[in-house]
């Protein structure tokens, strides 16, 4: 199942914040003129080995680039069978996936790890004039009552899934598809050049199926790169989420005009840890499912936009139910006809 918001943001890059620990992200604060968002760029691997592969073209030149200043500011949908805007590692002629190599997340002393490496290039597209910085992923939000967890601006809105979104593991498996790869495109013109930044999982396969993405059966699970950590078997790292860490604090089932796209379900971490939320999902009273993904910092929400593939509120009454990675239920609420109000929601 492909990503259900692959696109792409348009921005002026204003501001950054290094990622650290096991879910470690680099954060970008971007303007578009009109609202704040903000990238969410994946900087290390819950999955070992922890460093993600990376590859960075200093002097990128493709005919995507010709294309991309052309495009409005903000975020757009991209529709994969237009391809010629999408990203795509395997199939697009972007670069030699051979030559991508591990990159620790966070080590000590100057220019050495992956937040420097794309901090780099940030700040660079942030002091130049006319620099712009084009992230392709997932989009999240907008989300209408609650600020950014991490720039405080509202409503929160930003693009995750900043790297390969085929071949990969087994838990994740359900986001395969081709042509949706992320990455970084960085104009900076007043150098004449643009910079591209691709990111990969080591537990990804580069040996996709043209039609899913999956991994072809041939294809090793874990990328085997010399004379590195990379050898290792994968193994889940996981950590016991108490239930009741994650609460449905409230579910707009009946938006104002068309239903389909529009309902969303708002989750709140009442735990005072970070907590992934990759592998859960959310099931309606018919059981249809949407999976989930993001970070939840300690005392923030999330708002999850439902697409119409999975979970449907039900204007009659139903209930919500969240499960955790393991299938294991998390929080489950229920609601009646009566509470249901056109564009309100209901808080549970």
């Amino acid at each position: 199942m492909p990503l259900e918001n692959y696109g792409i943001l348009k921005g002026k890059p204003k501001d950054c914040k290094r990622g650290k620990g096991r879910s470690a992200h680099y954060q970008i604060l971007v303007d578009d003129g009109k609202n704040e968002h903000r990238v969410a760029v994946n900087a290390n691997s819950k999955i070992s080995p922890s460093e993600l592969l990376y590859f960075v073209d200093d002097n990128f030149i493709h005919p995507i680039i010709e294309k991309l200043p052309d495009l409005e500011m903000g975020y757009r949908n991209v529709d994969r069978s237009s391809r010629d805007m999408c990203l795509d590692y395997v199939r697009g002629g972007l670069f030699d996936t051979s030559k991508m190599l591990p990159l620790e997340c966070d080590i000590p002393g100057p220019s050495n790890d992956l937040n420097e490496l794309i901090q780099k290039y940030v700040e660079k597209a942030a002091n130049m004039k006319g620099g712009m910085i084009y992230a392709f992923g997932e989009r999240w939000g907008p989300e209408s009552f609650l600020p950014d967890s991490f720039f405080g601006f509202r409503p929160g809105s930003g693009i995750h899934d900043i790297h390969m979104n085929q071949g990969n593991s087994e838990k994740w498996k359900h986001d395969d598809s081709p042509y949706q790869d992320g990455g970084l495109i960085i104009n900076l013109p007043e150098e004449d050049r643009w910079v591209a930044i691709f990111l990969a999982f080591q537990s990804q396969c580069f040996n996709t199926d043209d039609i899913t993405g999956h991994c072809l059966p041939e294809a090793p699970k874990v990328r085997k790169v010399p004379g590195t950590s990379s050898e290792k078997s994968e193994v889940e790292q996981t950590e016991t989420v108490e239930a009741g860490s994650v609460l449905i604090i409230g579910a707009l089932v009946n938006p104002e005009g068309v239903d389909s796209g529009n309902e969303s379900v708002t989750l709140f971490n009442a735990s005072p840890k970070s907590i992934d939320l990759g592998g859960w999902s959310i099931k309606d009273a018919a059981d249809r499912k949407s999976n989930l993904k993001g970070t939840i910092r300690p005392g923030s929400g999330i708002r999850i936009l439902l697409s119409g593939k999975g979970v449907i509120l039900s204007n009659r009454g139903g209930s919500i139910s969240l499960y955790n990675d393991q299938r294991k239920l998390m929080h489950e609420v229920k609601y009646s006809s009566r509470e249901v109000r056109s564009g309100w929601t209901i808080v549970f």
